[in-house]
């Protein structure tokens, strides 16, 4: 774990140790582990803070922090779940891609995360202006969008909400209806059924009626008429109005702010990676999408003012809703951001073999492992990098005479100084790729050179993408 996990918050402890979804929402500006059986309701007077875990197949992890902001919570809960966003990054190694989302216009990932869809519900925890609280079933009025994944949002119940293009769900005490406008999507349809399905299972108990109404088409069918008697009856509805949801915002020439002493200073000149410093932060503004770029060997504090820099800077701009704010750590830039500059390398730079060992060394050495002599060449700096402090795979092998024995995870860090082992640590490198480091460990009363060469033989060709074998000085890691 990072040094840095000292100042963490403790909800934090064993986050992002397995795959999958993790919650907290903010409760007197504290995270708190949301329980597992509210996950996808997110009440408009809250703050969340959600950890998506992924595995790769080497077993190393992939992070992607989000911090939700409910449209009713206070401007300091959202400040706090930036700031505690930031320290969770931390306690994950530092390497995470975060991003804020604001109700009503959330990714398109962090929607893919809930299934069928999230549903916001009025109310927060005690927050100083309103409480959720139990309240006798009133009638709802949803739009529903999206082909892949689902953005339900709920509209005023009146028959000025309802129009032809899109598919709208209506959830009453015993009946949920479906309207479908005549322009709206098949696919967006099929997906309004799967909401309705949920919200039956969840609110109804199973075992409220299901009614399809389709826009244009008067019948005399019982759905049909129910449906409109709850309008005041039929009569015709209007075109849509494009709303702040609607409007796609163009993206920009992309123009690069450093963040010194809380203060942005534009950065002038052709955009290149060379600009970057890995001391500092940036802010990379798009139009469309603003990004915050953090160097890898800046400190918690100044990632945290970083951030509300950013939230000031763009706040005050009045930036529309939809504008995405992404936070990037050097070396895991994504596309997006690197197709914004006129000179970024192609490819992630791939490191030596000797850097490379050096890298391991150093993460060993924190362990408390001996590892006097492990790079014969040059000086090992001993400073662990942070892309390296936690989230990757260690494995390690004691050699004994032609046979690899794999160590116990209990194990790992207690080397005997009369054998030889090998030590593989699975990550992830720039573009979120799996990139390893292979090394091996002499004790200096082993007589295993020739075998630990040949055991290094093995596990090279197995993790190396190409089809050849490899001598352990031809090793590209």
């Amino acid at each position: 774990m990072s040094s840095s996990a000292k100042i963490l918050d403790p909800a934090f402890q064993g986050a992002g140790q397995k795959p999958g979804t993790e919650i907290w929402r903010i409760e007197n500006f504290q995270p708190v582990p949301f329980p597992k059986s509210d996950y996808g309701k997110f009440y408009m007077g809250d703050s969340y803070i959600v950890l998506q875990t992924t595995s790769s197949k080497g077993g190393s992890y992939l992070y992607d922090i989000h911090f939700w902001i409910g449209k009713d919570t206070t401007q300091d809960e959202a400040g706090t779940a930036a700031i505690k966003t930031i320290e969770l990054d931390a306690v994950l190694g530092g390497r995470a891609v975060q991003h804020r989302e604001l109700q009503g216009h959330e990714s398109d990932k962090f929607l893919s995360y809930f299934k069928p869809c999230i549903i916001p519900l009025e109310g927060g925890i005690a927050s100083g202006f309103k409480n959720p609280e139990e309240e006798e079933f009133e009638k709802r009025l949803y739009v529903c969008k999206g082909k892949r994944v689902v953005r339900l949002k709920q509209v005023p119940f009146a028959r000025s909400s309802l129009n032809h293009d899109d598919v709208f769900i209506l959830d009453t005490q015993n009946k949920i209806y479906q309207f479908n406008g005549a322009n709206s999507n098949i696919q967006e349809r099929a997906k309004a059924l799967e909401v309705i399905q949920f919200l039956k299972e969840k609110y109804h108990d199973g075992s409220c009626d299901v009614a399809i109404v389709d826009d244009g088409k008067l019948n005399t069918e019982s759905d049909s008429g129910e449906f409109w008697v709850l309008f005041g009856g039929f009569a015709p509805i209007g075109k849509k109005v494009l709303s702040e949801d609607d409007v796609i915002l163009e993206t920009t020439p992309a123009k690069l702010y450093s963040i010194t002493d809380g203060e942005v200073k534009i950065v002038e000149g052709e955009l290149s990676k060379g600009l970057l410093e890995n001391n500092k932060c940036y802010l990379l503004d798009c139009g469309a999408e603003v990004f915050v770029w953090v160097g890898r060997v800046t400190q918690v504090e100044d990632r945290k003012a970083a951030s509300q820099v950013a939230e000031e800077f763009f706040g005050g701009q009045k930036r529309p809703k939809t504008t995405r704010i992404t936070r990037v750590i050097q070396g895991y830039e994504n596309n997006s951001f690197k197709s914004n500059f006129d000179s970024w390398p192609a490819g992630s730079t791939t490191v030596g073999a000797e850097e490379g060992r050096g890298k391991v060394a150093a993460l060993l050495k924190q362990q408390g492992v001996d590892v006097k002599g492990m790079s014969k060449s040059t000086p090992v700096n001993e400073e662990v990098p942070p892309l390296l402090e936690g989230g990757g795979k260690m494995e390690v092998w004691c050699i004994n005479g032609s046979a690899k024995t794999p160590l116990p995870k209990e194990d790992i860090g207690k080397f005997y100084s009369g054998d030889c082992y090998i030590v593989l640590y699975t990550h992830h490198s720039g573009e979120r790729k799996e990139d390893y480091f292979l090394c091996c460990w002499f004790g200096k009363d082993s007589i295993e050179v020739i075998n630990i060469l040949l055991s290094w033989n093995e596990i090279s060709c197995t993790i190396c993408p190409c089809p050849f074998s490899h001598s352990p000085s031809s090793l590209c890691s």
